[in-house]
């Protein structure tokens, strides 16, 4: 055998075993692109897929689907983040005939969408990877569940809460005897209790962002009329809101705000900053903040830690049935006639990811929306789910089949601020937020 025959059976046997090799080395990658909001922290977590050491609603998402694409070589889900909450921009994707193909979408928002035949049904892709509406909450089911068919994979229940400063509340002669806090159960024992917090404490009893603001508004008053049994959107298409039970809820925080027991001028921003460094008992915040502020309340030095940490439902206030508002998020999936099988399956393996990774979402603060982690040792054994864990029965969303519920929140959050600001009477504003809504609803 000559040299160069000899090189040439050499070479043509490596290009052979190359080729029998290709596949195992290299795979087709199908992409699919996922929109979200809960911000960006690519800073700290834009690498990390150790779930387990992420924090914060940002960390927690970054490092799931930075740990989706780790585990799944055959899909690469692209991410784009969008300011909070993102239906703008959404909506203008859809007028393009470009939307990404997963998106972060509020249960409250997604009649919007899944009235237009923008978002797909996901009774049969979820079906397909074994995940079953069966396995959801009831909050959870109830909020994806459109015309009889889901439209999202809900990925928690959310709220607003109770978060309190204990050392200011023994200050203020507010704990009970075992150290938890006396919370009011009536509309005057707040108000007794306010004034008693800023007597002996110089500071507002509440910590509230009402500057900039109109979700929290919002937010308080859906809480309180489900508190009083209002039936204020009977009818999907027309809202009742200048009613006594609107205004009752309307007089209180009117009440808190002119008597100096509540932070004014503050955005959201400076409310977070203003609670964590002890400037007022109860800051007015959602689910997702509990992580953080079991956080502080655990580092030596800080206001939290001082006295402690805890956080609860709103007390109920008002005679009618236990309530408060709660909604929750999800992921839905956009509408393509051009989106291939293997996108389609890509999609189904990315939400049932979520699904079994609910627990680590939990971690945010939110109400898990699978039945199974929310009643599992792992999730009880989490700081504070133990008093929170009554939101899963006492939530209540708006009804389902209402819709531009985030619109209808910027109306309401804008006229009930100016009533309690003064800008406006109690009742015109309550007048104008009806009109104002009803003109929306009717032009749909």
């Amino acid at each position: 055998m000559t040299r160069h025959f000899r090189s040439w059976i050499m070479a043509a046997a490596s290009i052979a075993a190359l080729a029998s090799a290709s596949p195992v080395f290299a795979q087709d990658v199908t992409e699919i692109t996922v929109q979200r909001f809960f911000g960006a922290c690519d800073a700290d977590f834009g690498d990390n897929t150790d779930v387990s050491k992420a924090v914060g609603e940002c960390g927690i998402i970054t490092s799931l689907i930075n740990k989706f694409n780790a585990d799944n070589p055959d899909v690469k889900a692209t991410v784009t983040t969008v300011e909070w909450p993102g239906y703008d921009q959404l909506t203008a994707q859809f007028a393009a005939g470009d939307p990404p193909d997963v998106v972060t979408i509020h249960e409250s928002v997604l009649s919007d969408y899944q009235s237009r035949g923008l978002i797909m049904p996901l009774d049969e892709l979820l079906a397909s990877v074994g995940v079953s509406p069966d396995g959801f909450t009831d909050a959870g089911r109830n909020g994806v569940t459109k015309d009889g068919k889901v439209y999202g994979l809900p990925i928690d229940t959310w709220s607003m809460l109770f978060h309190i400063n204990l050392d200011l509340f023994k200050q203020a002669d507010l704990l009970n005897a075992d150290g938890t806090p006396k919370l009011p159960t009536s509309v005057d024992e707040l108000m007794t209790q306010a004034e008693q917090f800023k007597q002996k404490t110089g500071k507002p009893y509440f910590v509230q962002n009402l500057a900039n603001e109109v979700a929290l508004y919002t937010r308080n008053l859906y809480t309180y009329l489900f508190q009083q049994d209002s039936d204020f959107f009977a009818d999907p298409a027309q809202v009742k809101l200048n009613t006594p039970e609107a205004k009752a809820v309307v007089e209180m925080y009117k009440k808190i705000f002119d008597s100096g027991y509540t932070t004014k001028d503050m955005d959201y921003g400076a409310g977070i900053q203003a609670f964590l460094a002890g400037e007022g008992g109860v800051h007015l915040n959602g689910t997702w903040v509990i992580g953080d502020y079991t956080a502080s309340s655990e580092t030596a030095g800080t206001a939290l830690n001082k006295g402690g940490y805890a956080v609860y439902p709103y007390p109920q206030l008002f005679g009618g049935k236990k309530a408060q508002y709660a909604d929750g998020h999800t992921w839905a999936v956009s509408t393509k006639e051009d989106r291939t099988p293997e996108q389609t399956a890509a999609i189904g393996k990315f939400l049932k990811f979520f699904a079994d990774n609910n627990f680590d979402w939990s971690r945010t603060g939110h109400l898990p929306a699978q039945k199974a982690v929310l009643e599992s040792a792992e999730f009880k054994a989490l700081p504070h789910r133990d008093t929170i864990a009554a939101v899963a029965t006492l939530g209540t969303p708006l009804p389902s089949s209402v819709q531009r519920q985030f619109a209808i929140q910027d109306i309401v959050g804008e006229e009930l601020g100016a009533a309690i600001t003064g800008q406006k009477e109690i009742e015109a504003a309550l007048t104008d937020a009806e009109s104002r809504i009803n003109e929306l609803l009717a032009n749909l």
